[in-house]
Protein backbone atom coordinates (compact mmCIF):
# COMPACT_ATOMS: atom_id res chain seq x y z
CA UNK A 1 0.00 0.00 0.00
CA UNK A 2 0.88 3.66 -1.02
CA UNK A 3 0.51 6.31 2.11
CA UNK A 4 -0.11 9.72 0.56
CA UNK A 5 1.19 12.30 2.56
CA UNK A 6 -1.74 15.09 1.98
CA UNK A 7 -1.50 18.60 2.91
CA UNK A 8 -3.51 20.75 5.13
CA UNK A 9 -5.82 21.88 2.13
CA UNK A 10 -6.37 18.26 1.11
CA UNK A 11 -9.37 18.09 3.62
CA UNK A 12 -11.63 16.58 0.76
CA UNK A 13 -9.09 13.93 -0.39
CA UNK A 14 -9.08 12.81 3.50
CA UNK A 15 -12.81 12.89 3.69
CA UNK A 16 -13.18 10.67 0.98
CA UNK A 17 -10.62 8.08 1.84
CA UNK A 18 -12.78 7.68 5.12
CA UNK A 19 -15.59 7.65 3.77
CA UNK A 20 -14.55 4.27 1.67
CA UNK A 21 -13.54 2.55 4.86
CA UNK A 22 -9.83 3.76 4.69
CA UNK A 23 -6.86 5.08 7.79
CA UNK A 24 -5.71 8.48 7.46
CA UNK A 25 -3.59 9.88 10.00
CA UNK A 26 -5.04 13.27 10.77
CA UNK A 27 -3.47 16.40 13.06
CA UNK A 28 -5.12 17.04 16.12
CA UNK A 29 -4.23 19.76 19.21
CA UNK A 30 -3.18 16.60 21.71
CA UNK A 31 -1.32 13.98 19.28
CA UNK A 32 -1.98 12.57 15.34
CA UNK A 33 -4.75 10.53 15.53
CA UNK A 34 -5.26 6.85 13.15
CA UNK A 35 -8.74 7.46 11.66
CA UNK A 36 -11.85 5.98 10.84
CA UNK A 37 -14.83 5.40 10.17
CA UNK A 38 -16.44 5.02 13.93
CA UNK A 39 -19.40 3.75 12.35
CA UNK A 40 -17.73 1.50 10.97
CA UNK A 41 -16.32 -1.85 12.22
CA UNK A 42 -14.52 -3.21 9.67
CA UNK A 43 -12.90 -0.15 8.89
CA UNK A 44 -11.99 -0.16 12.57
CA UNK A 45 -10.63 -3.05 12.80
CA UNK A 46 -8.21 -2.01 10.49
CA UNK A 47 -6.99 0.25 13.30
CA UNK A 48 -5.88 -2.85 15.73
CA UNK A 49 -4.77 -4.32 12.50
CA UNK A 50 -2.24 -0.90 11.12
CA UNK A 51 -0.90 -0.37 14.90
CA UNK A 52 -0.80 -3.99 16.14
CA UNK A 53 -3.06 -3.26 19.19
CA UNK A 54 -5.05 -5.20 21.44
CA UNK A 55 -8.38 -5.66 21.23
CA UNK A 56 -9.13 -4.99 24.60
CA UNK A 57 -8.52 -1.51 24.53
CA UNK A 58 -11.24 1.05 23.14
CA UNK A 59 -10.90 4.32 21.07
CA UNK A 60 -11.99 7.40 21.22
CA UNK A 61 -14.41 8.92 18.54
CA UNK A 62 -14.07 12.25 17.45
CA UNK A 63 -16.70 15.26 16.36
CA UNK A 64 -17.14 18.46 14.71
CA UNK A 65 -19.85 19.55 16.30
CA UNK A 66 -21.73 19.02 20.04
CA UNK A 67 -24.98 18.09 17.48
CA UNK A 68 -23.07 15.10 16.92
CA UNK A 69 -23.24 13.41 20.39
CA UNK A 70 -26.99 12.36 20.68
CA UNK A 71 -26.04 9.47 18.46
CA UNK A 72 -23.49 8.35 20.01
CA UNK A 73 -24.66 8.08 23.41
CA UNK A 74 -27.55 6.11 25.23
CA UNK A 75 -28.06 9.62 27.39
CA UNK A 76 -26.31 12.86 27.62
CA UNK A 77 -26.13 13.55 30.96
CA UNK A 78 -26.44 17.10 32.03
CA UNK A 79 -22.88 17.80 33.01
CA UNK A 80 -21.57 17.03 29.71
CA UNK A 81 -23.12 20.54 28.33
CA UNK A 82 -21.41 22.32 31.28
CA UNK A 83 -18.18 20.36 30.13
CA UNK A 84 -18.81 20.95 26.83
CA UNK A 85 -19.09 24.92 27.38
CA UNK A 86 -15.85 25.27 29.59
CA UNK A 87 -13.65 22.46 27.25
CA UNK A 88 -14.65 21.76 23.88
CA UNK A 89 -13.62 22.21 21.23
CA UNK A 90 -10.56 20.73 23.03
CA UNK A 91 -8.39 18.07 24.39
CA UNK A 92 -10.99 16.65 26.78
CA UNK A 93 -12.28 13.11 25.95
CA UNK A 94 -15.88 12.14 28.06
CA UNK A 95 -17.02 8.57 28.53
CA UNK A 96 -20.35 8.09 28.82
CA UNK A 97 -22.64 5.28 27.54
CA UNK A 98 -22.83 3.64 23.76
CA UNK A 99 -25.83 4.14 21.65
CA UNK A 100 -26.65 0.79 19.73
CA UNK A 101 -24.67 2.21 16.71
CA UNK A 102 -21.12 2.06 18.08
CA UNK A 103 -19.30 -1.04 16.57
CA UNK A 104 -18.23 -3.12 19.62
CA UNK A 105 -14.42 -2.90 17.63
CA UNK A 106 -14.90 1.32 18.90
CA UNK A 107 -15.67 0.08 22.30
CA UNK A 108 -13.42 -2.78 22.80
CA UNK A 109 -16.58 -4.73 24.26
CA UNK A 110 -17.41 -2.04 26.83
CA UNK A 111 -20.96 -0.96 27.11
CA UNK A 112 -19.46 2.50 27.16
CA UNK A 113 -18.11 5.05 24.54
CA UNK A 114 -15.41 7.74 24.72
CA UNK A 115 -15.99 10.72 22.61
CA UNK A 116 -14.36 14.20 22.10
CA UNK A 117 -13.94 17.42 19.64
CA UNK A 118 -10.81 18.23 18.89
CA UNK A 119 -10.13 22.06 19.13
CA UNK A 120 -7.27 21.67 15.83
CA UNK A 121 -9.30 23.12 13.05
CA UNK A 122 -7.82 20.73 10.40
CA UNK A 123 -9.19 17.50 12.42
CA UNK A 124 -12.85 19.06 12.47
CA UNK A 125 -12.50 19.68 9.20
CA UNK A 126 -11.86 16.18 7.78
CA UNK A 127 -14.84 14.82 10.26
CA UNK A 128 -16.81 17.21 8.36
CA UNK A 129 -15.66 16.06 4.85
CA UNK A 130 -16.16 12.65 6.12
CA UNK A 131 -19.39 13.50 7.22
CA UNK A 132 -19.05 10.46 10.13
CA UNK A 133 -17.42 10.98 13.32
CA UNK A 134 -13.74 9.57 13.44
CA UNK A 135 -12.30 6.60 16.27
CA UNK A 136 -8.77 7.01 16.13
CA UNK A 137 -5.85 6.31 18.52
CA UNK A 138 -2.52 7.88 18.46
CA UNK A 139 -1.23 6.89 14.78
CA UNK A 140 1.80 5.00 15.58
CA UNK A 141 2.76 1.58 16.55
CA UNK A 142 0.91 0.18 19.72
CA UNK A 143 3.42 0.77 22.71
CA UNK A 144 5.42 3.55 21.42
CA UNK A 145 5.51 7.21 21.84
CA UNK A 146 2.66 8.70 20.43
CA UNK A 147 2.87 11.08 17.02
CA UNK A 148 3.45 14.65 17.76
CA UNK A 149 4.78 15.33 13.72
CA UNK A 150 3.03 14.17 10.73
CA UNK A 151 7.05 12.63 10.01
CA UNK A 152 6.69 10.47 13.20
CA UNK A 153 3.44 9.10 11.54
CA UNK A 154 4.94 7.97 8.72
CA UNK A 155 7.78 6.51 9.98
CA UNK A 156 5.51 3.96 11.79
CA UNK A 157 2.40 3.58 9.35
CA UNK A 158 4.07 4.20 5.69
CA UNK A 159 2.65 1.37 3.56
CA UNK A 160 0.25 0.20 6.18
CA UNK A 161 -2.45 3.42 5.84
CA UNK A 162 -4.19 4.95 3.01
CA UNK A 163 -2.64 8.76 4.08
CA UNK A 164 -1.37 11.42 6.15
CA UNK A 165 -3.07 14.99 6.42
CA UNK A 166 0.49 17.21 7.61
CA UNK A 167 -0.89 19.64 9.74
CA UNK A 168 1.94 21.09 11.86
CA UNK A 169 3.63 19.91 15.20
CA UNK A 170 1.02 19.26 17.73
CA UNK A 171 0.20 22.24 20.35
CA UNK A 172 -0.34 19.82 23.54
CA UNK A 173 1.82 17.17 22.89
CA UNK A 174 0.13 14.65 24.96
CA UNK A 175 -3.16 12.71 24.65
CA UNK A 176 -6.47 14.26 25.95
CA UNK A 177 -7.50 14.07 29.45
CA UNK A 178 -10.33 11.38 29.68
CA UNK A 179 -12.81 11.13 32.34
CA UNK A 180 -15.92 8.97 32.88
CA UNK A 181 -19.22 9.65 33.23
CA UNK A 182 -20.59 5.66 33.40
CA UNK A 183 -19.11 5.20 37.47
CA UNK A 184 -21.14 6.76 40.55
CA UNK A 185 -18.94 10.29 40.71
CA UNK A 186 -17.30 11.29 37.76
CA UNK A 187 -13.33 9.59 37.50
CA UNK A 188 -10.27 10.93 35.81
CA UNK A 189 -9.38 8.02 34.16
CA UNK A 190 -6.11 9.96 31.88
CA UNK A 191 -4.82 12.92 32.41
CA UNK A 192 -3.67 15.51 30.04
CA UNK A 193 -3.73 19.28 29.29
CA UNK A 194 -6.94 19.59 30.65
CA UNK A 195 -6.00 19.11 34.55
CA UNK A 196 -7.88 17.94 37.67
CA UNK A 197 -7.76 21.44 39.14
CA UNK A 198 -9.75 22.66 35.83
CA UNK A 199 -12.44 20.13 36.03
CA UNK A 200 -12.97 20.61 39.53
CA UNK A 201 -14.09 24.00 38.37
CA UNK A 202 -17.23 22.17 37.19
CA UNK A 203 -17.75 19.57 38.77
CA UNK A 204 -16.86 20.29 41.98
CA UNK A 205 -15.21 17.89 44.50
CA UNK A 206 -17.56 15.34 43.08
CA UNK A 207 -13.97 14.37 41.06
CA UNK A 208 -11.97 11.12 41.64
CA UNK A 209 -8.70 10.44 40.33
CA UNK A 210 -8.37 6.24 39.27
CA UNK A 211 -5.50 5.06 41.20
CA UNK A 212 -4.10 4.18 37.63
CA UNK A 213 -3.48 7.23 36.66
CA UNK A 214 0.03 6.97 38.76
CA UNK A 215 0.19 3.22 39.39
CA UNK A 216 -0.89 0.24 37.62
CA UNK A 217 -3.85 -1.47 36.56
CA UNK A 218 -4.95 -4.38 38.90
CA UNK A 219 -4.37 -7.96 37.96
CA UNK A 220 -6.98 -8.90 35.85
CA UNK A 221 -8.75 -5.42 35.91
CA UNK A 222 -9.81 -3.62 32.34
CA UNK A 223 -8.72 -0.88 30.35
CA UNK A 224 -11.92 1.87 30.36
CA UNK A 225 -9.86 3.90 28.85
CA UNK A 226 -6.61 4.20 26.18
CA UNK A 227 -3.28 4.97 27.83
CA UNK A 228 -3.96 2.83 30.96
CA UNK A 229 -2.31 -0.23 30.09
CA UNK A 230 1.09 -1.27 32.04
CA UNK A 231 3.52 -0.38 29.49
CA UNK A 232 2.93 2.10 27.17
CA UNK A 233 4.34 5.35 25.11
CA UNK A 234 7.81 3.56 25.03
CA UNK A 235 10.72 4.41 23.06
CA UNK A 236 13.19 0.43 22.62
CA UNK A 237 15.10 2.26 25.53
CA UNK A 238 15.20 0.71 28.76
CA UNK A 239 13.54 4.38 30.65
CA UNK A 240 13.99 5.14 34.00
CA UNK A 241 12.31 8.27 36.18
CA UNK A 242 14.67 9.28 38.52
CA UNK A 243 13.80 11.14 41.70
CA UNK A 244 16.23 13.70 43.81
CA UNK A 245 18.68 16.65 43.47
CA UNK A 246 20.56 17.67 40.07
CA UNK A 247 23.66 16.66 41.86
CA UNK A 248 22.51 12.92 42.90
CA UNK A 249 20.85 12.81 39.07
CA UNK A 250 24.62 13.62 37.73
CA UNK A 251 26.46 11.05 40.19
CA UNK A 252 24.11 8.56 39.05
CA UNK A 253 24.61 9.26 35.77
CA UNK A 254 28.78 9.75 36.08
CA UNK A 255 28.58 5.99 37.47
CA UNK A 256 26.02 4.37 35.17
CA UNK A 257 26.68 6.10 31.81
CA UNK A 258 28.18 4.07 28.59
CA UNK A 259 28.00 5.25 24.89
CA UNK A 260 24.54 4.11 24.47
CA UNK A 261 23.19 6.20 27.56
CA UNK A 262 20.86 9.54 27.07
CA UNK A 263 19.73 11.49 29.57
CA UNK A 264 16.41 13.84 29.53
CA UNK A 265 16.79 17.28 31.61
CA UNK A 266 15.65 20.57 32.39
CA UNK A 267 17.08 23.94 30.31
CA UNK A 268 20.54 24.80 31.06
CA UNK A 269 21.39 21.30 32.53
CA UNK A 270 22.69 20.01 29.42
CA UNK A 271 26.39 21.86 29.90
CA UNK A 272 27.11 19.06 32.83
CA UNK A 273 26.83 15.48 30.38
CA UNK A 274 29.62 14.16 27.28
CA UNK A 275 26.86 11.85 26.56
CA UNK A 276 23.37 12.78 23.95
CA UNK A 277 21.27 15.05 26.39
CA UNK A 278 17.87 15.79 25.16
CA UNK A 279 15.60 19.31 27.53
CA UNK A 280 12.15 19.31 27.59
CA UNK A 281 11.89 22.69 29.19
CA UNK A 282 12.25 24.92 31.91
CA UNK A 283 12.32 22.91 35.00
CA UNK A 284 8.84 24.61 36.33
CA UNK A 285 7.21 24.47 32.62
CA UNK A 286 4.78 22.01 32.60
CA UNK A 287 3.50 22.79 29.43
CA UNK A 288 7.09 22.57 27.66
CA UNK A 289 7.67 18.98 29.55
CA UNK A 290 3.98 18.12 27.86
CA UNK A 291 4.86 19.32 24.28
CA UNK A 292 8.77 17.93 23.79
CA UNK A 293 8.17 14.53 25.14
CA UNK A 294 7.21 12.32 23.01
CA UNK A 295 9.67 13.86 20.33
CA UNK A 296 12.30 13.42 22.69
CA UNK A 297 11.63 9.32 22.92
CA UNK A 298 11.33 9.44 19.85
CA UNK A 299 14.99 10.51 19.34
CA UNK A 300 16.14 7.88 21.73
CA UNK A 301 14.54 5.51 19.13
CA UNK A 302 16.47 7.29 15.89
CA UNK A 303 19.82 7.72 18.26
CA UNK A 304 19.43 3.94 19.20
CA UNK A 305 19.79 4.70 23.18
CA UNK A 306 20.30 1.45 25.41
CA UNK A 307 19.13 3.22 28.22
CA UNK A 308 17.50 6.77 29.18
CA UNK A 309 17.68 8.42 32.75
CA UNK A 310 14.84 11.28 33.08
CA UNK A 311 15.05 13.92 35.70
CA UNK A 312 11.37 13.59 37.45
CA UNK A 313 9.74 16.30 36.75
CA UNK A 314 6.98 17.87 38.83
CA UNK A 315 3.33 15.75 38.84
CA UNK A 316 1.09 19.26 39.41
CA UNK A 317 -1.02 20.68 36.87
CA UNK A 318 -0.05 19.24 33.19
CA UNK A 319 2.80 17.51 35.01
CA UNK A 320 0.05 15.16 35.89
CA UNK A 321 -0.45 14.29 32.44
CA UNK A 322 3.76 13.90 31.70
CA UNK A 323 4.37 11.80 34.94
CA UNK A 324 1.27 9.15 33.70
CA UNK A 325 3.11 9.00 30.36
CA UNK A 326 7.11 8.50 31.45
CA UNK A 327 5.44 6.07 34.20
CA UNK A 328 4.56 4.24 31.38
CA UNK A 329 7.07 4.52 29.20
CA UNK A 330 9.49 3.88 32.08
CA UNK A 331 7.45 0.94 33.33
CA UNK A 332 7.10 2.30 36.49
CA UNK A 333 11.06 2.06 36.99
CA UNK A 334 11.48 5.03 39.38
CA UNK A 335 14.91 5.55 40.67
CA UNK A 336 15.41 8.00 43.95
CA UNK A 337 18.88 9.20 44.29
Amino acid sequence: METKLLTSKQVKEAGAILKEGGLVGIPTETVYGLAANALDGKAVAKIFEAKGRPQDNPLIVHISDLSELDDLVAYVPPVVYDLADAFWPGPLTIIMDKADIIPDEVSAGLDTVAVRMPSHPVAREIIKAAGVPLAAPSANTSGKPSPTTAAHVMNDMNGKIDAVVDGGSCEVGVESTVITLATRKPKLLRPGRVTPEELEDVLGDELIIDDAVLGKLKDGEKAASPGMKYKHYSPSSDVFVVKGSFEAFKELIGKEATANTAVLVFDGEEKDFDILTLNFGEEDDDLAHAAKLFDALRTCDDKNVEKLYVRCPSDEGVGLAVMNRLLRAAEFKVLEV
